[in-house]
């Protein structure tokens, strides 16, 4: 069964091979493709931990001066493949939530709570351009103060790859992924500039959230599934369902 990953380079390579270990066949047509921001600190800025809501916020700080700065603090992230981004980046202290940026808050609210953070800490945001839950305004709610510094961004691509409009046509896809609204919307722009809108919503669209599922059923898709935690084992959780696995190719 031929699966089609929308999300961005370089995820979804790794989502590829995922796919090919659990018996399918991957196909790639990123939506979205990253730009960084270059980060800009002062060099006095003193901060008592780090707030990280997606691996690409990780890559603008990699090289920057302050990097062995921030490494040495608590960071807090979304998710456990975003914490593992951190951790191989060279943060020593990270945990995680699973459940999404409202989760990421609860999160440092309680380790405030139980003394691993000061109550009125001053947090490093690395964020990107574009953010579904204004994280930082909710934790300067509860009193925090939120440094935000918008690392990169993530572009709509136009158009899908050479050979993925062709294989919707001749039935070679047999399910879609989506990681977000904004590259589902790019999705939906490049199948009807493609002419095979129709065809391509017919298929079964597995998507990491209700909020994705819902822009894809106002589009015209009947098949859609979300996944019950906004984390790829639950896309392919959802995947597994929708394609009956005794029809994988081996």
């Amino acid at each position: 069964m031929a699966i089609l990953v929308t999300r961005p380079a370089p995820d979804n390579k790794r989502t590829a091979a995922a796919l090919r270990a659990r018996g399918y066949t991957a196909l790639l047509s990123p939506m979205m493709r990253y730009e960084a921001i270059p980060f800009h600190d002062e060099d006095d800025a003193a901060y008592d931990g780090v707030v990280i809501t997606s691996a690409n916020a990780i890559r603008a700080i990699e090289s920057h001066p302050s990097r062995t700065r921030l490494f040495g603090l608590r960071a807090f992230a979304v998710g456990e493949q975003t914490a593992e981004a951190a951790r191989n980046a060279g943060f020593g202290d990270v945990v995680s939530a699973k459940a999404g940026a409202r989760a990421l808050g609860d999160l440092i609210v309680k380790n405030a709570a139980a003394g691993r953070l000061k109550k009125n800490a001053t947090l490093c945001y690395l964020a990107g351009a574009d953010l579904a839950h204004d994280l930082a305004a909710d934790l300067g709610a509860r009193g925090f103060t939120v440094v935000t510094h918008t690392t990169y961004r993530m572009v709509p691509v136009a158009g899908f790859p050479a050979g993925i409009s062709d294989a919707f046509r001749d039935g070679g896809i047999d399910a879609v992924l989506h990681y977000s609204r904004r590259s589902a919307r790019a999705f939906l722009d490049a199948a009807r500039a493609d002419g095979i809108e129709i065809s391509a919503l017919a298929l079964p669209q597995c998507c990491i959230s209700d909020a994705v599922a819902g822009l894809l059923r106002e589009a015209g898709a009947m098949q859609v599934a979300a996944a019950r935690t906004p984390d790829e084992a639950a896309v392919f959780e959802v995947l597994d369902r929708t394609i009956k696995p005794a029809s994988k190719e081996t």
